[in-house]
């Protein structure tokens, strides 16, 4: 009887936490008519809100065996591992996806370049948070460096894209090289304070900069990306020619699409096939063995130094090639594009699909890209959502929707 009164106790407690938490946000809205504003109570979903909170503390306990039955899913999903047939399988992944575009629709492949661009980045700081194990809450700068890299490049000296998306990499990488520096010595928490403040310190100087990058205004008519000089649009600029005429076809906006996302797409591959090629290298075990213990990694004659820096300095230049394109593909860029909720996000993809997993990335980078845009309808519950999602998956599943099978030697017995 003590035990499920103090139950009770508990869950009666995190209840009403969760009414207090949720009645500013789920149980009212504001009412704007002509000559009136006020707020509406709405409360079926602060009780909905309240009930399951109340429900999982009090059945804690019950819900426990849930948890390790979500442990057995990496092992029902042999196919996502890829163990045998891997090349059969990448390669029929790959003419899905360069085939599909062209039997959607405009918004389906708008998202899905959205998504390509997440994982992009997703794999960018996979090496530094998932393969090296260092927290970086300031990885929008990057991405940041790269989207203005373009745009000045191409506004003040009419630099291509495709000469600018190699420097946006190398600009990029260098400012991970930067910041990778101050942060020699720092470790968890220290190192994520100083990652958020570099974030920051990038935007505001973005925003601040008026004279250079235009403020909060921003910059805007970045050139887009060509095939051979071919121009996407109705009209080509002096000198140029449009698909459509040198194709001889009609002008469709549908064009300009599919080939951005095949761009994406190609980025993504190109990233995913650099990355494969470094954890099968020695940096890559180093990453992996600096992650695991840095002081047993300092005994075996590895440099924690060099490690963090190339670690920091990888994963920025791929941030700086998905800003690059980013910046190409909106034609539109200012700091509001680049806030912490950018780095947030992208650290969640990194979490949710397991922290060293390329396939897992792939796949959080796709279901936080999607799911938002299917429940349109809960866009204003967006972030309630993920925190909430986020909260689950730390409970059940924390090793991440499909976390990395590492090698274990067992020494025979006896």
């Amino acid at each position: 009887m003590n035990f499920l009164r103090v139950k009770l106790v508990d869950a009666t407690l995190a209840a009403l936490l969760t009414a207090l938490l949720s009645i500013p946000i789920l149980g009212t809205h504001i009412i704007s008519e002509p000559g009136y504003i006020g707020l509406e109570w709405d409360g079926w979903k602060v009780f909905i809100a309240v009930a399951l909170v109340f429900s999982v503390r009090l059945f804690q306990e019950q819900l426990r065996p849930l948890a390790r039955v979500t442990h057995l899913m990496p092992d029902m999903a042999p196919a996502l591992r890829f163990t045998q047939n891997r090349r059969l399988v990448m390669m029929l992944l790959l003419f899905v996806a360069l085939i599909w575009p062209f039997f959607s629709s405009r918004g389906n492949v708008d998202i899905a370049t959205l998504a390509l661009i997440y994982i992009m980045m997703g794999l960018g700081l996979n090496i530094v948070v998932g393969f090296a194990g260092l927290l970086d809450l300031g990885y929008v700068a990057f991405y940041a460096v790269g989207a203005y890299s373009y745009a000045l490049l191409s506004q003040y000296f009419g630099v291509s894209f495709w000469l600018a998306l190699p420097l946006s990499g190398l600009f990029a990488a260098s400012f991970g090289f930067i910041l990778g520096f101050p942060v020699l010595r720092l470790r968890g928490d220290y190192l994520a304070i100083v990652t958020l403040g570099f974030g920051e310190i990038i935007r505001l100087v973005l925003n601040n900069w008026d004279s250079l990058t235009g403020g909060p205004d921003g910059i805007g008519s970045i050139a887009k990306p060509t095939l051979f000089g071919l121009e996407f649009s109705r009209q080509a600029g002096a000198g140029g020619i449009p698909f459509h005429e040198f194709m001889g076809i009609e002008y469709s906006g549908m064009y300009k699409v599919i080939f951005l996302y095949l761009l994406a797409l190609a980025l993504v591959v190109f990233a995913l096939f650099v990355i494969n090629r470094l954890i099968r290298m020695p940096v890559g075990r180093a990453w992996e063995a600096l992650r695991e213990d840095e002081i047993a990694c300092r005994s075996l004659g590895l440099n924690p130094t060099n490690i963090k820096l190339s670690a920091f300095t990888l994963g920025a230049t791929f941030a700086g090639f998905a800003g690059c394109f980013f910046a190409a593909r909106q034609g539109f860029i200012n700091p509001e594009s680049f806030t912490f909720i950018e780095s947030a996000i992208v650290l969640a993809i990194v979490v949710l699909g397991g922290m060293g997993s390329q396939v897992g990335v792939i796949l959080a980078a796709i279901a936080m890209t999607v799911l938002p845009e299917i429940a349109r309808e809960f866009d204003q519950f967006r972030m309630l959502i993920f925190g909430g999602v986020m909260v689950l998956m730390m409970i059940w599943r924390p090793e991440g929707l499909l976390p990395t099978k590492r090698p274990v030697m067992e020494m025979p017995h006896g």
